[in-house]
């Protein structure tokens, strides 16, 4: 039986759980109230941080979920994650509108990985 291994558990959510070689984070959110941009920016920086801790990286992104305050945003966005993903590693993705926590939450990203 494969094991399942959790890191930075707390009650309601773990922001690392691994099963076999792959990788699953929490969704990840940006410093609120900045803009669509740097939200997106720390968003990405907390998703390279926690792969690396889970043995993995950016070029082995299986899977990202994007959500959005508001869809307008959607180009503001994808100039930073274009930059952020390495050419030819581009993982399976969606990207949609949904209110977050709270009002001043722009951006989060969810990311399905598989370990290096």
């Amino acid at each position: 039986m494969t094991e399942i291994t959790r890191k930075h558990v707390g009650d309601r959510m773990s922001q690392i759980v691994t099963h076999g070689e792959t990788i699953y984070l929490a969704g990840q959110v940006g410093t609120a109230g900045a803009s669509v941009a740097q939200q997106t920016q720390d968003c990405l920086d907390k998703v390279d941080a926690l792969l690396a801790e889970a043995g993995s990286d950016n070029t082995r992104i299986l899977q990202a979920v994007i959500w959005l305050a508001d869809m307008k945003d959607f180009a503001e966005m994808n100039a930073v994650w274009d930059a952020w993903v390495p050419k030819g590693h581009a993982p399976t993705r969606a990207c949609g509108e949904s209110k977050l926590a709270t009002p001043e939450y722009l951006v989060e990203v969810i990311v399905t990985a598989a370990k290096a």
